[in-house]
């Protein structure tokens, strides 16, 4: 027994090893952590638990009969984070470049299953040199494999995604799949076709960062939801993500009191609210005045910065934020701030995470470029993702709510549960200076004074319509609050829909246009 055992532990010991102390120190000197590095530092302390540490490819061809590859270039396994369940892999570059073949997407596809047998989410390291060439089709059978799985797990467990090396080629759809993409800064790159291949078919010379790297992903393309400077820093982030969201789609998330009293009053909340309407400010000074402790954790922050998305907390339950931006292009909404709403909004409806909106929009962007680009198509996700949420949704209108722009920033006529407007907020089919130039243009025109008669037709308007009275009138708006009182009645009405349900006609599916 005793030699059997010896010999187990040198077997395990070979696996552990991964490609051997001189990749290890090469993946060192990238600034990259080796997989089981990483793993540990994602995971609670002495909670790892390896599985299929032994298996073994079985390709011949090109010779492969010749190559060993400790654990198959992928550590796979489950442990916890903050004390709940993860099932986790991790792509080694220090064995065969971490690249996949048969029975590397075998194990994937395992702790895969296993995710999704025990509801729990899924966590992926991506870090790999791409399909294992020598194993032809069969390494393209494997990622079809993830792919499918990726799909079917899809609203059921969450799928988090990290790049930190290479991801190329096939390899790229799978965290597309996926809810989150993390990357890291200067080590991470993600793209179809790479440098070499764009330059022998278009002539174009782009080095691997400006094509795929982190800054690309985060700001251009949208496809990575958080970069980071370096591997610790992207995997604290990976801990704090969680720390919000459930299990699986049957739980709620985890509440977590931190002393934060819900009926707290603001008094400053109204100060940070221009006197101009066309003055722009930060709603994130808004947001961190609402939620818990002032920690808004924000989804995207890079990409389509017209729009704001983010977790935080209301009396202690994790909600999904989603608010227009008047810092940034005046908080319209165009192609990519419906992109980036929609998904964010289907995810936190698949996960049971009520929905918070704060409305301050002129609009949807005007141009030439966004028609022909679908901003009809692309804005009409927002409406189908507003729409089809049953979770608690509740709409905070905090100045201007003009147009479409309004039905499609939760109004009531979405399914909006309750809608609040602070006193600045402005409902109208448009703005005042507009809708006074085509409602009173005879008037203005004939007037001795045209410029006087304009500005009071404005006025008239605004009077009127650009206030939030007309549509609580209709009922539209449940209340007009003192800003100072926002989070109390944020508290209230969140603890009241906690126990909503809504009934939908059955169907397999609907059809979000995209």
């Amino acid at each position: 027994m005793e030699g059997k055992l010896r010999a187990l532990e040198e077997r395990r010991a070979k696996v552990r090893a991964g490609g051997g102390p001189k990749r290890v120190a090469a993946q060192h000197e990238k600034g990259k952590m080796t997989a089981r590095e990483r793993i540990e530092m994602l995971l609670d302390p002495g909670t790892f638990v390896e599985l299929d540490a032994f298996v073994e490819h079985r390709a011949t061809a090109l010779g492969m009969d010749k190559i060993e590859a400790p654990g198959e270039g992928v550590v796979t396994g489950y442990g916890s984070v903050n004390g709940r369940n993860v099932c986790v892999f991790a792509q080694d570059f220090t064995v065969i470049g971490g690249s996949l073949g048969e029975m590397h997407a075998a194990k994937i596809c395992k702790i895969m299953d296993m995710a999704v047998k025990i509801g729990c989410p899924l966590v992926g390291i991506n870090d790999s040199g791409g399909a294992r060439i020598q194993e032809g089709v069969d390494a393209l059978s494997g990622y079809g494999d993830i792919f499918y799985r990726n799909t079917l797990a899809s609203g059921v467990i969450p799928q988090i995604s990290v790049i930190m090396g290479p991801c190329a080629g096939g390899a790229v759809y799978s965290p597309a799949l996926t809810d989150f993409v993390f990357m890291t800064e200067k080590t991470s790159n993600m793209f179809i076709t790479g440098p070499q291949v764009i330059k022998a078919v278009t002539g174009e010379e782009v080095s691997a960062e400006d094509l795929g790297g982190a800054r690309v992903h985060s700001e251009i393309s949208g496809v990575s939801h958080f970069s980071f400077p370096d591997e610790q820093s992207t995997i604290e982030a990976i801990r704090k993500l969680l720390s919000y969201l459930p299990q699986n789609n049957i739980e709620d998330p985890p509440i977590v009191d931190i002393g934060d009293d819900p009926n707290r009053v603001d008094d400053t909340l109204a100060d940070l609210m221009p006197d101009s309407p066309n003055k722009p400010y930060d709603v994130r000074d808004i947001i961190a005045k609402l939620v818990d402790g002032a920690d808004f954790f924000e989804v995207q922050p890079r990409y389509a910065q017209n729009i704001v998305t983010g977790f935080a907390r209301l009396g202690g339950r994790a909600v999904g934020i989603i608010a227009n931006q008047p810092k940034y292009l005046a908080g319209v909404l165009d192609i990519n701030a419906s992109d980036k709403a929609s998904r964010f909004i289907r995810f936190c409806d698949a996960f049971n995470m009520p929905l918070l909106t704060l409305t301050d929009t002129a609009g949807y962007l005007p141009g030439v470029g966004q028609e022909h680009g679908g901003v009809i198509r692309h804005g009409a996700k927002l409406l189908y993702a507003y729409s089809e949420a049953s979770v608690p949704k509740i709409t905070v209108i905090l100045r201007k709510a003009y147009g479409g722009a309004y039905i499609a920033m939760c109004s009531r006529h979405l399914g909006a549960d309750q809608v609040f407007a602070w006193p600045t907020a402005e409902i109208a089919v448009m703005g005042p200076e507009g809708a006074a130039n085509i409602i009173f243009k005879k008037e203005i025109e004939e007037a001795a004074d045209s410029a006087a008669m304009r500005k009071e037709k404005i006025d008239e308007y605004k009077r009127n319509f650009a206030n939030p009275y007309m549509a609580a009138a209709r009922g539209y708006v449940d209340d007009v609050i003192d800003p100072a009182h926002t989070r109390a009645r944020l508290c209230s009405a969140l603890s009241m829909l906690l126990g909503k349900r809504q009934a939908t006609p059955s169907r397999k599916h609907g059809n979000i246009p995209v």
